[in-house]
């Protein structure tokens, strides 16, 4: 019996392989065990049944393969823990409600973007720090706040100077786009390894590590958790957290909010070129066929119209200008400038220079920052105009308001109080002040000074007392409040007044009267 079971299913699995074959390419694939084979081993024929062949993708992510797409490549590199909370429903809604501000804060983002992402993930940080400008300055690099933080970043003079970011006369960087950049994620590194927690970390960075360390150790003495959304905080740092939060889930997920993200290519921006000829922004933008405004975002650093001259010049041009710009630069002849310098020779004064250089002194003083009364001298690096009616309106934000060190300013004129003791209707002594300007020079002031240090208050009264023309006529007295004159002349009265009677000696006050307290200015 057992030969001949073995050899049915021989025969079945030959025949079913052939036809198998002969139905390949019509029929998927089918297994139907013949009746008899059931009935040769006594088992009822189970029903037949199809496996096809399945072509449905998975989706997947190959994190191998680096994304085309610049928000793509920052949703990748997402790694804060989220922050659920009502104030970040607030925010969403007040975004989303705002679609051409937010549209116009990702068309600026644009230029600053990539350059961000890639120093973050060279630090290993997190790319959700990318989206903070956002928060901070709306992607502006000239934002300024009434605290005085400036650029992207939104750094206070004395965090920039920590930071060394350089801020004088000709730049500011704190509004350089690389140089702010490297600062402030200098700094949420390191107090980020102060908390150990981002949210902490980018509290501190609005409110100050200082007072987020006193608000934990406040909650964690209170038995109460030490999480962000759990401190006492002022408002502006309450809402911070949830505004990133807020464009994070944006960003992570746009067709939810509505929103449209612009496409920003995962190539650079920008790229830094050294230059060792004299350049000015609006020439530059020449070379680089490039808007000036343009430019202007790119360098947003500089705060003159030219470029400074000490040593090699770095200039921010976008990446696809890069090969124009190298061109026209071989060819550039540095005399064809829109704006230039010059620094005054030994013994030329400012109007000189004006008439040497074509340009009235009063437009060189102007576009300088200098008042009519400033005094320069030799070395003194004088800015030159443009003649083009549109660089001079394009650049005109970038005219300094204040001179540059080394201008010397007149001190405005001084004004002393005469204070003179006179007798009143009543009989009463009473004191009359009378303002008197005196406009010095700066050396005889600076003498007087140093004659009477130490001496309070009586080099005033000496001033008043001299005389203003040669011989032995004398100037009205001036004397201390409460005491008497000591005068050869009667003093006068103000203009209700009328004019007192000599006396050698006036009578002390009575213990009631009171002098008028000086007044300061």
């Amino acid at each position: 019996m057992y030969p001949r079971v073995i050899a049915l299913f021989l025969f079945i699995f030959a025949s079913g392989a052939l036809q198998a074959n002969d139905a390949a390419v019509e029929m998927p694939l089918r297994f139907d065990p013949a009746s008899t084979f059931g009935e040769a081993v006594g088992l009822q024929a189970p029903q037949a049944f199809e496996i096809r062949e399945q072509h449905v993708r998975v989706p997947t992510v190959d994190l191998t393969v680096e994304p085309d797409d610049l928000w793509e490549r920052i949703r990748r590199g997402f790694a804060m823990p989220d922050l659920n909370t009502d104030l970040v429903t607030d925010r969403q809604i007040y975004y989303i409600n705002r679609p051409a501000a937010l549209r116009q804060i990702f068309t600026r983002g644009q230029r600053y973007l990539y350059h961000i992402v890639d120093e973050l993930e060279r630090r290993g940080m997190p790319t959700e720090l990318a989206l903070l400008p956002m928060v901070e300055s709306a992607f502006n690099p000239m934002a300024l706040s009434s605290a005085q933080a400036s650029g992207l970043w939104q750094f206070i003079p004395s965090t920039g100077k920590s930071y060394n970011l350089e801020q004088n006369w000709w730049v500011d960087e704190r509004r350089d786009v690389i140089a702010s950049t490297n600062a402030a994620l200098d700094y949420l590194q390191t107090i980020y390894e102060m908390h150990g927690d981002w949210h902490l970390a980018l509290a501190s960075y609005n409110w100050g590590e200082g007072a987020v360390g006193r608000a934990v150790s406040k909650n964690r003495a209170a038995g109460l958790p030490t999480e962000y959304q759990h401190l006492n905080m002022p408002g502006e740092t309450r809402y911070y957290v949830p505004k990133l939060q807020a464009l994070k889930n944006i960003v992570a997920q746009p067709e939810l909010f509505g929103i449209t993200l612009p496409h920003i290519p995962n190539r650079p921006y920008f790229v830094t070129v050294e230059s060792r000829v004299a350049l000015d922004l609006a020439t530059a933008a020449r070379l680089a066929e490039t808007p000036v405004d343009e430019i202007l975002a790119l360098n947003p650093g500089y705060k003159r119209p030219v470029l400074p001259t000490n040593g090699s010049q770095s200039l921010v041009i976008p990446a696809s200008k890069v090969e124009a710009f190298l061109i026209n630069l071989s060819r550039h002849d540095p005399a064809s400038a829109s704006w230039r310098t010059y620094e005054l020779r030994d013994g030329e004064g400012l109007e000189s220079a004006a008439d040497r250089l074509g340009i009235s002194a009063t437009r060189l003083r102007q576009v300088n920052g200098l008042s009519p009364r400033a005094r320069i001298g030799s070395g003194y690096t004088l800015i030159v105009p443009s003649e083009s009616e549109g660089d001079r309106i394009t650049l005109a934000n970038l005219l300094p308001t204040k001179p540059q060190a080394g201008a010397v300013e007149p001190p405005p004129p001084r004004t002393l109080i005469q204070r003179t003791v006179v007798r009143g209707k009543n009989g009463r002594p009473m004191v009359v002040e009378r303002k008197v300007t005196v406009q010095d020079s700066a050396p005889a002031r600076d003498k007087a000074e140093k004659a009477d240090k130490g001496k309070p208050g009586k080099r005033a009264v000496e001033e008043r007392e001299k005389p203003s023309a040669k011989g032995n006529a004398k100037a009205a007295p001036a004397t201390k409040a409460g005491k008497p004159a000591k005068a050869d002349k009667p003093v006068r009265q103000e203009k209700a007044e009328k004019p007192a009677k000599s006396v050698s000696k006036a009578p002390a006050p009575p213990a009631k009267a009171k002098a008028e307290p000086p007044k300061r200015r």
